[in-house]
């Protein structure tokens, strides 16, 4: 409605989803294993191709940490018939882009390319994942510019606070204790013969599939995937092996890195959650929303718009292959840093104590709903999304259900899941700030028993706390 002035008096209301319905794709596996999958897009003239292997950071020895991100970074510095010069002219006479990285659970290499030069194209991301040279020089400077991100690492107490919580949360056994790039302990030893190790072992055309979207032909794709993979010997690997993502959460601690003088805490709560195949994912989703994962959820107008806090609270899940971490977490002036960490708690015991309000279960549903067409407008996100279901082990159906599966959770739903998978009275709470400006107050606060790490390699525990053996 609208004043006589023109002035508008009453708030628009969101309207209704629109109806989608995820592209089609078409799907084949060669004689090698390698999967195929063509989605087109008419009208999408600029198309995404990706080779995606299931093999990640995850499945690397620790003693090797950090290799399988290095190894991934190499792919574009030299091939066989390509140093990185050469590589990176190619791939621009064709207007192409092209790119390779690696993470917790898989290495991808992939490129844009104008439909009229795809073909050329994919002949370019054969030869960087098949044939790729990973020169000594190139390595050499990866490795040092890793090292160098490290160092850098330790000054930001975002990053300072994501490792240490990591740590706090997974067994040492476990690759997710550290970060998925490495430390600089096993970094600094990895040589070019590493990394073209982790390569060939994750280089196996079962464990891969070739993803293509845009305005193209399926027929032709197949085609050249065939003369480009069909040579491509199996290797007769089987499964890989599973991941330790064992936790070392057992009741409630705290664990302070003291930084003097900082005028920020980094908060992060949590414990290990759950991996991508767990059947609650659609109301662990909606669940998530609801509690930290949009800008009206609870956390964030609690800490944020209530209480002045943050700029920004937030909580979620990292799904992975295994088990990844479950966590809550915001910076906040260190003067608030009890106070907010005494909501963040009210607000992870809420959510499991009491059915969500029909509000909140319609705000959530509809904002996944209704954002889910728009990650889906460009050939990049569907060859992403394609390649993720293929990481996952995930049915080839499941991106066409996942709006009706949205929309069937209930306030029911919503509650049990947040019983099933949130724990805070068995959480890790890290904590990176001034502890003599907050010290005082966490421990008149009680909350749990609290460690102060002073530096990377010393802790000491704080009077009358006992430490959680972590």
């Amino acid at each position: 409605m609208s004043a006589p002035d023109g002035m508008i008096t009453q708030r628009p209301i969101p309207g209704h989803p629109r109806p989608y319905h995820f592209p089609e794709t078409i799907r084949t596996t060669l004689p090698n294993g390698l999967r195929v999958m063509v989605t087109p897009m008419p009208g999408r003239e600029l198309i995404a191709a990706s080779l995606a292997l299931r093999t990640g950071a995850a499945d690397e020895p620790g003693t090797l940490g950090g290799a399988t991100v290095l190894a991934a970074r190499a792919l574009t510095e030299g091939t066989a018939s390509y140093d990185a010069v050469a590589l990176t002219e190619a791939a621009e006479r064709l207007g192409a882009s092209i790119h390779a990285e690696a993470g917790w659970d898989a290495t991808s290499a992939g490129l844009d390319v104008p439909v009229t030069r795809l073909e050329p194209a994919l002949e370019l991301l054969a030869e960087v994942v098949r044939r790729p040279s990973f020169p000594d020089a190139e390595v050499e400077r990866l490795r040092d510019e890793r090292l160098t991100d490290l160092l850098q690492a330790r000054a930001d107490p975002r990053r300072r606070a994501d490792e240490a919580y990591v740590s706090s949360i997974y067994a040492p056994s476990s690759p997710y204790h550290r970060p998925a790039g490495g430390r600089a302990a096993t970094v600094a030893t990895l040589t070019t013969a590493d990394l073209r190790g982790i390569h060939a072992a994750a280089c196996v055309p079962e464990r891969a599939a070739l993803v293509v979207a845009g305005d193209v032909d399926p027929g032709a794709v197949l085609r050249a995937a065939e003369a480009l993979f069909g040579d491509w010997a199996a290797s007769g690997a089987g499964a890989a092996a599973p991941i330790d993502d064992t936790g070392i959460v057992e009741a409630r601690f705290i664990r302070v890195i003291h930084r003097p003088g900082a005028v920020q805490t980094e908060i992060r709560i949590g414990h290990p959650g759950l991996s991508r195949l767990n059947p609650d994912f659609h109301a662990v989703s909606v669940m998530s929303a609801i509690l930290g994962g949009l800008f009206n959820s609870r956390l964030n107008m609690k800490l944020r718009e209530e209480k002045g806090y943050t700029y920004g609270a937030s909580a979620g899940f990292d799904l992975r292959r295994a088990r990844g971490p479950f966590t809550a977490r915001a910076a906040v002036n260190t003067g608030a840093t009890v106070p907010a960490l005494l909501e963040f708690l009210v607000e992870l015991d809420r959510i499991r104590e009491a059915p969500v309000t029909d509000s909140e279960l319609a705000a959530a549903r509809d904002f996944l709903v209704g954002v889910f067409p728009l990650r889906f407008e460009t050939p990049g996100p569907v060859a992403g999304s394609l390649s993720g279901l293929f990481v996952h082990g995930l049915p080839d159906d499941e991106l066409a259900r996942y709006r009706g599966e949205i929309e069937a959770v209930t306030a029911d739903d919503v509650l049990r899941v947040a019983r099933a998978h949130i724990h805070p009275e068995a959480a890790a709470i890290v904590l990176v700030g001034d502890h003599d400006a907050f010290g005082e107050e966490l421990a008149a606060a009680a909350i749990a028993p609290v460690e102060v790490q002073v530096d990377a390699d010393e802790a000491v525990i704080s009077p009358g706390k006992a430490s959680p053996g972590v």
